[in-house]
């Protein structure tokens, strides 16, 4: 049995980190469904960047977007939501098989407004209503401003994936977020059912040190780091709180692990994925994650709900000379920053592809 169906069995969602027009044209994307158990996708501004940099599929709607005299960033979220929309639709019998748990597909708002409520929350709202369709998540950063837009985001009936998390209090403060928004739903009669997951970003903290640490500790900080994050949404699961909502009849927010794709070419193929199987949460892979891992049969042990080794690891880091609080905080910065980044190139590439045609 393939590596992803032993996933999918121990009930781990696996999603794909990607999304291009060539692969909803080509059966790709309905493929990895039905072959690789893929039950959902992710999508991102670096994502987009590179399909409509390398595919000619996306010219139609940069001419269209021309003639009508629309901003590049415009231009990007018609396209965007047109490939969101086609694959939500793919995903739509998962969603209403698993009762909205699972077949979702997200957007993201632009990075600029990773800092800016307001302009979050109505991005957030206008997305949402474009797309028509309950299986979408918007993407909002879990940063200080972006938290209040989660809330807001969550009691207008918005279903959110809230990005940018590395650390433990990153994702409780996301949670707390989350749970108001449904908190203030319940109170206020409104159906209570708005979905979302938030996304804890697992590699970069290796990269972040490798420079920094012996070779022993090498490729085992972002794991330990996960390990102590779903021990934290475990125990939010048994809180009296997170008990009424269930009761209700809420979906609880899920964790999912983010940026699990292998960094260290000396390391496995499949690092991340091998050593975070966890119930009830999800695994966002790159493609090349996915297939790497479908090439296996057999997948490591379940993590353990009490941590395991993972505060013995950190302790590590810390006589290392790591300060993993400041650490957190600079890897949100600075993914923030490379969002920006990736947001700047895209427009770019778009400006390019309209003065081109």
């Amino acid at each position: 049995m393939k590596a992803t169906q032993l996933l999918h069995n121990m009930r781990q969602s696996i999603w794909l980190d990607n999304i291009t027009r060539d692969h909803l044209d080509n059966g790709t994307i309905t493929k990895y469904i039905s072959e690789l158990s893929v039950t959902g996708l992710t999508s991102n501004p670096t994502i987009f960047e590179k399909a409509i940099k390398e595919s000619r599929a996306y010219e139609n709607n940069i001419t269209s977007g021309l003639k009508n005299g629309k901003s590049a960033e415009d231009v990007f979220f018609d396209l965007a939501l047109e490939d969101l929309i086609r694959a939500a639709d793919l995903f739509l019998p998962v969603y209403e098989k698993t009762n909205t748990i699972d077949g979702w597909v997200s957007l993201e708002v632009s990075p600029l407004l990773a800092y800016d409520t307001q302009s979050t929350l109505k991005a957030a709202r206008d997305l949402y209503t474009r797309a028509g369709r309950p299986n979408l998540f918007i993407k909002i950063p879990g940063t200080r401003e972006g938290l209040p837009a989660v809330e807001e985001a969550i009691f207008s009936g918005v279903p959110v994936n809230v990005t940018l998390l590395f650390s433990r209090e990153h994702y409780l403060a996301a949670a707390e977020a989350w749970l108001r928004g449904i908190e203030r739903r319940l109170d206020a009669g409104l159906d209570p059912n708005v979905g979302s997951v938030a996304s804890l970003f697992v590699s970069r903290w290796d990269g972040a040190v490798t420079d920094r640490v012996t070779a022993d500790l090498k490729n085992r900080l972002g794991i330990a780091m996960a390990k102590r994050t779903y021990k934290a949404s475990v125990e939010l699961m048994n809180s009296p709180r997170w008990k009424r909502i269930i009761k209700a009849g809420v979906n609880p927010q899920r964790l999912l692990f983010a940026s699990t794709g292998t960094k260290d070419p000396m390391a496995s193929d499949i690092l991340y994925v091998n050593a975070l199987p966890a119930a009830d949460t999800v695994n966002t892979m790159p493609e090349a994650t996915l297939l790497a891992l479908s090439r296996y049969d057999k997948i490591g042990p379940v993590l353990s709900t009490d941590g395991g080794d993972c505060e013995e690891v950190l302790s590590e880091f810390v006589r290392a000379g790591i300060d993993l609080e400041a650490l957190a905080a600079r890897l949100q910065e600075d993914g923030a920053k490379a969002f920006v980044r990736s947001w700047n190139e895209l427009l770019a590439v778009i400006d390019s592809k309209s003065k081109t045609l």
